[in-house]
């Protein structure tokens, strides 16, 4: 592992075991670097929530890459969108940072926030899925479909709600003519 990818683990477990956003001291001291190192890597929290924005993108992105070229896309995206254990941490890691920053950006002395790094990095995420997607089912508003209901597995999910996995098999058999 590298220093980033410490630093990165650090802020997600104290975010997780805590429910607040981290100090960049207290993730400093949890990667066991100063914070000048943490710095370095991470000037801001702002930086630190995109960091971690980053790393939950990529290992959708990769999971979605390798569905694509097996020809499973939307069955992938119904599965990755219905996450548990350690993923399911990060993504409520990430919407506790999310909320704390989004809230602090309310005020006019912050210059911490993470909302425009973050909603670009989803945004352009999301329009790769969509892509996938529409690549595989042939159909934009099918894609769409399939990825709307993903979306509201993982809100379940999230909110401690998590859809039961029968319902979420049963969902992709209803989806069957559209999923592939």
């Amino acid at each position: 592992m590298t220093s980033r990818d410490d630093i990165l683990a650090g802020m997600r477990r104290l975010t997780i075991d805590t429910g607040v956003l981290p100090s960049m001291d207290e993730v400093a001291r949890a990667a066991g670097l100063s914070k000048g190192g943490l710095i370095h890597y991470f000037p801001t929290r702002a930086a630190l929530v995109d960091g971690l924005i980053g790393r939950a993108v990529a290992e959708v992105d990769e999971g979605m890459a390798l569905a694509a070229a097996a020809g499973h896309a939307a069955r992938s995206w119904l599965r990755l969108s219905a996450p548990d254990g350690d993923e399911l941490e990060l993504y409520r890691a990430m919407t506790v940072a999310l909320k704390a920053l989004g809230a602090a950006q309310g005020s006019a002395t912050n210059q911490d926030s993470a909302q425009p790094g973050a909603s670009v990095l989803v945004a352009e995420a999301i329009a790769r899925w969509d892509a996938l997607l529409t690549a595989e089912l042939g159909d934009a508003t099918d894609a769409l479909i399939v990825r709307l209901v993903g979306d509201g597995l993982f809100l379940n999910a999230l909110s401690g709600t998590p859809v039961p996995q029968q319902d979420v098999d049963a969902i992709e058999r209803r989806l069957g003519g559209t999923v592939s």
